[in-house]
């Protein structure tokens, strides 16, 4: 393979607030276009570490335009790197595309190379960061839980997004706050490309795409963290392929969240956090988190399909996709089921032709899903305490699974893994003070 991914210096506009990304791969050159909220301070634009975080920001941009081709050299001359930012491109590259090479059979683990310039100067002066948030939301359960958490605490936060549509603008609506908006524009061309022979198309780390542009905007309207809501369950990967597993979830892990926190803190002199609010709890306890309030039940919405197909501008839940059984299912032990349902506006536990999706989450059958679901032994324990439940032990699909749980894993298992569900983990990178604060909010 002689094809090499090039990646150009970011140009910036603070007057305007945009930022245009190049990047060249097999004779083709394409540019993405960010627009940041305007009001740029020019003393925040023109930093040290403003500028190295746009840098890294293009190189992690670059992956929606790399996987056309997925050449094993790529190449930044005009970006320098320290050996700590290779490592965590490399990582992008490599475990972030981790779903795209399984499912494109494309063995470039441990193979990839990189090449730019040697950054080996002093680290960049700490930016004057005020004591906020800034809270990306995707319109799911997650980052309004989070929400929930932070205003219990009185922490100061913004919600942030890019690109906003449908459950994001209506939950911000809700929320109440005045939100930070980035719009994110593709090269056109790339998407074309995306469908043609010749050229491959898959799953990219979004979240490591939103968080370097939350980054971005931390810096520059004074952000001194950025507070994720992805749950201890995404650490959790789907295949091994080539030696290594594969993860749909991976820049949601813990292992990439702490990658990324040391990136930002490096890069910004120690001025900028990143953390995860939801780390020690399970899919299962924020879901149970989630039930406490009513407020968000007609605008929120993890239907990652409905969001591709229509961009969210129809119904919130499709009822056909894995994410959607998943979240169904996690609720259905903490949420009244008449409540429930009216959310979905199906009882999706009572069709029969749901069963083989409700088996690959629970682990019966085939493998996890690539999509943003929890662990399979989580499913499991969900779908098994459903099976002593009134409302739930006769819906179609608990009765055609029961028996299988219980041969697979036993009663006593599937018992204790959800005791241990709902309990909280200690591992995590939320910083003393607020933690103390939302565990108490949370019990």
């Amino acid at each position: 393979m002689s094809q090499t991914f090039r990646i150009e210096q970011p140009q910036f506009d603070p007057a305007t607030g945009v930022v245009r990304f190049t990047y060249a791969l097999e004779g083709k050159r394409f540019t993405e276009v960010l627009e940041l909220p305007r009001g740029i301070a020019p003393e925040a634009a023109g930093s040290r570490a403003f500028e190295k975080l746009l840098d890294l920001t293009a190189m992690v941009l670059g992956v929606s335009y790399y996987k056309l081709k997925a050449p094993l050299v790529i190449e930044a001359p005009g970006i320098a790197l320290t050996v700590d930012e290779r490592d965590f491109v490399i990582d992008i590259y490599e475990n972030g595309l981790g779903e795209f090479y399984a499912r494109n059979n494309l063995i470039r683990f441990g193979r990839l190379t990189l090449a730019t310039a040697e950054d080996t100067g002093p680290a960049p002066d700490a930016p004057a960061l005020e004591n906020r948030a800034l809270l990306p939301i995707g319109g799911g359960k997650d980052s309004l839980v989070s929400v929930e958490l932070l205003e219990a605490a009185e922490a100061e936060f913004t919600p942030f997004a890019v690109n906003p549509k449908g459950p994001i603008l209506g939950s911000v609506e809700t929320i109440g706050r005045p939100a930070l908006y980035v719009r994110r524009m593709l090269d056109a061309e790339m998407i074309r490309l995306s469908s043609e022979p010749g050229y491959y198309n898959g799953h990219v780390p979004s979240t490591a795409i939103n968080s370097m542009i939350a980054a971005l905007c931390a810096v520059l309207f004074g952000y001194d963290r950025i507070v994720l809501s992805n749950e201890r369950s995404a650490s959790e990967g789907n295949v091994v392929f080539d030696g290594r597993e594969a993860n749909h979830q991976h820049s949601k892990s813990l292992d990439f969240e702490r990658r990324i926190a040391a990136t930002l803190s490096a890069a910004t002199g120690g001025a900028l956090e990143y953390f995860s609010l939801l780390r020690p709890y399970s899919e299962a306890r924020i879901a149970e988190l989630f039930s406490r309030e009513t407020k968000f039940d007609r605008v929120f919405s993890s239907c990652n399909r409905n969001f591709r197909l229509a961009g969210h501008e129809g119904p919130l839940w499709c009822g056909e996709c894995p994410k959607c059984h998943f979240v169904f299912l996690i609720f259905a032990p903490v949420m009244e089921q008449e409540r429930l349902v009216s959310i979905f506006g199906r009882n999706l536990l009572a069709e029969p032709r749901h069963e083989a999706s409700f088996r690959e989450l629970t682990g019966l059958a085939g493998q996890k899903p690539w999509e943003c679901v929890g662990e399979i032994l989580e499913a499991a324990a969900c779908l098994y305490l459903l099976t002593e439940r009134p409302e739930w032990r006769d819906e179609a699909i608990v009765v055609a699974l029961r028996d299988d749980l219980l041969a697979q894993y036993g009663q006593p298992a599937l018992e204790n893994a959800m005791r241990e569900l709902m309990a909280d983990s200690p591992e995590h990178h939320i910083p003393a003070d607020l933690a103390k604060r939302i565990a108490e909010h949370a019990l």
